[in-house]
């Protein structure tokens, strides 16, 4: 096989590269200015037939691919932040993050250290202030931007075991955390790759945990807390929207010299949230913080904070050593020193810039709009005959079910909504019953978007 003529060819800039540009900057402002489509999955064999066989040797030329992505991929693909995607937890991006994500990619940023992402890694770090200063944590808290809260979770609780076993000068048989049931899936698989095992809190009737309950759970231990090292407690369950008692959690936590990790990768949001602010109270005891912008705080994926109250500890559980690092500035901030990643995407920097081109103000009103619906909606459904609530929203998520019907009920509605486009919705399970569930953090969510699907259910 001869070489090519033009190893570099793929990296010049020219006239087919402006065509592509513009392309792909119309295709862009098309997206964030017109009415977001729904979307939704097709069929593989369907994907295979239209796109099949895309990879090949000599390439199909930017046209056609951005044809087969815009034409068939993205279509099959359901849009997060549709005002009616109100599944799981959905995305809301602001206008300005998504356009700046287009300037982070185009400036070619590392962001794992100072020395070669100084200006991104300051910017991120103003972020993370902001977010630390909403907890309460101390000034000179800090962390990192990882992929989500499945990452920063793992990350706080091997720097937690890294604190154990520094303090405590040895290693148990088995480590183990403290949490309850509701404690998101990811904790969960986090103790699963660290090998790490559960005492399980008993949560009160709307799955929190206490601070009694968790003080119970500890004195109970046939084990006698042995290899215990941190308590997880959620600020809004991503099932339920309810957040821990912190304070109390964070008191036991204390009296028992064990880490307190809380995750608040949805919830963190209501912290910038007057109404709700006072349902956090104990966050600022906390030795780590998630936070996910890219839930409910109009970030693109994938953004989540991982916030220490005192980041050397942190840099100590992970912190890579090897020769070729050697020449790495240690007297720096250096991301990668903070969670299990080297190199890193400076994936803060959407947040950046939409939080300082829009002010805290204004993220504030739009969290403290997702709130206001939730408890119409939740009003909404109270006045419905065959609709019933069953828990009074803390946050955003509202949990209801309709009477007489069973998951596959729920589940036929839903599948219909999302066949005539109009929403995405996902019944889940409470109690070991099935219910449904809407979780609103767009702005554009309005109550007048949402009656129309409750009177539907009762059609």
């Amino acid at each position: 096989m001869s070489p090519p003529t033009d190893p570099a060819r793929m990296h010049r800039y020219d006239d087919g590269s402006a065509e592509l540009a513009r392309a792909v900057f119309g295709y862009v402002a098309d997206r964030t200015r017109r009415e977001v489509p729904l979307d939704g999955p097709r069929p593989a064999v369907e994907l295979e037939a239209a796109v099949g066989g895309s990879v090949t040797a000599g390439g199909l030329g930017w046209e056609e691919a951005l044809r087969r992505f815009t034409e068939v991929l993205a279509p099959a693909t359901i849009s997060m932040d549709h005002p009616l995607h109100l599944a799981y937890v959905p995305a809301a991006p602001t206008e300005a993050a998504v356009l700046f994500d287009l300037v982070v990619s185009a400036s070619s940023i590392f962001g794992g250290s100072w020395q070669e992402g100084a200006g991104a890694v300051f910017a991120e770090n103003q972020a993370l202030a902001w977010l630390a200063g909403l907890c309460g944590l101390p000034d000179d808290a800090g962390g990192c931007f990882v992929s989500g809260g499945s990452a920063a979770n793992l990350s706080a609780l091997v720097a937690a075991r890294h604190a154990a076993a520094s303090a405590r000068g040895g290693r148990p048989p088995r480590w183990r955390i403290a949490a309850t049931a509701e404690a998101h899936s990811s904790v969960r698989s986090a103790t699963e790759i660290m090998d790490v095992g559960v005492l399980e809190v008993p949560g009160d009737a709307r799955g929190a945990l206490r601070g009694e309950a968790l003080r119970g759970a500890l004195d109970a231990d046939p084990d006698g807390g042995e290899g215990l090292f941190a308590v997880v407690a959620t600020a809004g369950s991503t099932n339920v929207g309810v957040v821990d008692d912190l304070a109390g959690a964070a008191t036991v936590a204390g009296e028992r010299g064990l880490w307190l990790h809380v995750d608040a990768a949805y919830g963190g949001a209501g912290l910038a949230a007057p109404t709700v602010r006072p349902l956090f109270d104990g966050i600022e005891r906390a030795d780590s913080v998630t936070i996910d912008p890219h839930k409910w705080l109009f970030s693109p994926f994938d953004c989540a904070a991982l916030l220490y109250r005192e980041p050397a500890v942190a840099a100590a559980a992970h912190t890579q050593e090897a020769a070729y690092l050697d020449a790495v500035t240690r007297d720096e901030w250096n991301p990668h020193d903070y969670a299990f990643h080297l190199s890193r995407r400076a994936r803060g920097l959407p947040f950046w810039f939409s939080l300082v081109a829009h002010g805290s103000d204004a993220y504030r009103d739009a969290v403290e709009a997702s709130l206001t619906l939730a408890r119409r909606v939740a009003a909404e459904i109270s006045g419905r005959g065959g609709l019933e609530l069953v828990i009074e929203p803390e946050l955003s998520i509202v949990l209801f079910r309709r009477l007489g019907w069973e998951r596959a009920d729920y589940d036929r509605w839903a599948d219909d909504l999302l066949a005539e486009q109009r929403a995405f919705v996902r019944a889940t399970s409470w109690q070991s019953e099935p219910v449904m569930r809407f979780c609103f953090v767009n702005p554009r969510t309005t109550v007048e978007l949402v009656r129309p699907l409750l009177d539907s259910m009762l059609a």
